[in-house]
């Protein structure tokens, strides 16, 4: 589901100009606005998501919208820093600590002192290292390397990582202290094969920038193209789609880039390509019955709710047929070639007005199914359920019945 700019609350559009973000799918759109609601409040935040989905421009966002913002922001690359120097780095080191320390040097806590430091790859620090930074979100005390002069600083701290810091806690890598302490607040990036028509937008971006930095006329992309990258993995994610793209766009200057070109420029095991729906897994056999099951349900509700308006009230029984796609529908016996017959009926589940013994009626597997995708739609979506409704294709007078149904307040 895309969001039309008019449909975008007026701060996430500025933040979205302001620091260049492309793209209306509604997990990023939350993850911005979430950053901006935590922004005034002085809180250690986590963002978390894949390598290449552009973790890196949330931090600015907190910063740029906090009471800190006219001082210092630095960011560090955890994993880029040697272990031997990594304290060094943050907390700074008196002169003669080590060899090779010429001169007592100010750390990144000294120099942020009053602002924001973005620790990016914050899994990648030694657990001695993680035992300093605990002590400074504690109580904002360090001790430079090679010193006893304990020292004070006011620093807001947002971390970043692709890694599972819960895995690594329970594998000793990462203290579980330390994980509590900064994840208060956690911000989720999507990858980029769950951002849907994201993926074009970010191309035909890329495409108009390089055409404009190396003077070269801009590539266009045909629509089997747009159906082939919409389906890909991207692994690497905007950095990877950035990289194809600037590829492209030097060595097809001025043309269409077809299916077949594009294909030219992924790897060479990406042969096979991955559907993904926004907000949902990949697509499998599973996933695929999951689907056929949401589908009947969709076409039931509404189904009921035109009942309701014609049916007599004697709650008698109405035999109801539906096509399907045979596609979508590989357990369901095929009545006549091309199309796959389902009897709504077959599943025992006489269709009366809403009635408290109709969930009892439905085949377990259904009734988890539906509740499954229920849930899901409204942790993809923050519980919001007009949002929630629209992606599962049912009225939000039903969604808010089978909320109830189902316990899900």
């Amino acid at each position: 589901m895309q969001i039309t700019p008019s449909e975008l609350p007026a701060d996430v559009m500025q933040a979205k100009l302001r620091f260049g973000i492309v793209g209306n799918a509604p997990a990023l759109l939350l993850a911005v606005e979430r950053a901006i609601r935590v922004a005034p409040i002085d809180l250690s935040v986590l963002v978390i998501g894949e390598s290449g989905t552009g973790k890196e421009f949330f931090p600015q966002i907190i910063h740029a919208y906090s009471a800190r913002k006219h001082s210092k922001y630095i960011a560090v690359n955890c994993g880029a820093i040697p272990e031997g120097t990594i304290d060094s780095e943050l907390f700074g080191h008196e002169k003669g600590s080590f060899t090779g320390a010429v001169a007592s040097r100010k750390g990144y806590f000294e120099e942020a002192d009053g602002g924001t430091i973005f620790l990016d790859e914050v899994a990648e620090l030694p657990l001695t290292t993680q035992a300093r930074l605990l002590r400074v979100l504690e109580t904002g005390e360090f001790l430079k390397v090679g010193s006893s002069t304990m020292q004070k600083t006011n620093v807001r701290i947002v971390a970043a990582t692709n890694v599972n810091l819960i895995k690594a806690v329970e594998e000793g890598r990462f203290r579980e202290d330390l994980y509590y302490r900064l994840s208060t607040v956690v911000i989720t990036i999507p990858p980029l094969r769950e951002r849907g028509g994201d993926i074009m937008l970010l191309a035909r971006k890329f495409a108009s920038d390089f055409s404009e930095r190396y003077r070269m006329p801009a590539i266009t992309f045909s629509d089997g193209t747009r159906v082939v990258m919409s389906h890909y993995r991207w692994p690497g994610n905007v950095r990877q789609l950035k990289n194809v793209v600037e590829q492209m766009a030097i060595f097809e200057s001025g043309h269409e880039i077809s299916e077949a070109i594009v294909r030219q420029y992924l790897p060479e095991n990406a042969t096979v390509f991955s559907p993904v729906v926004s907000g949902e897994r990949s697509h499998t056999y599973e996933r695929e019955r999951e689907m056929l099951f949401s589908m009947l349900f969709r076409l039931q509700n509404q189904i009921e709710e035109l009942t309701e308006k014609v049916n007599d009230k004697s709650g008698k029984f109405v035999d109801t047929f539906v096509e399907v796609e045979p596609d979508a529908n590989r357990d369901c016996e095929t009545a006549k070639t091309g199309t796959a017959i389902v009897k709504l009926s077959d599943f025992n589940r006489p269709i009366v007005n809403n009635s408290a013994d109709t969930q009892d009626d439905m085949p377990q597997s259904l009734v988890d199914n539906e509740r499954e995708a229920i849930a899901e739609a409204l942790e993809r979506n923050s519980g919001r359920r007009k949002i929630a409704a629209r992606e599962l294709g049912i009225s939000e007078r039903t969604l808010y019945r089978k909320i109830k149904e189902y316990g899900l307040e």
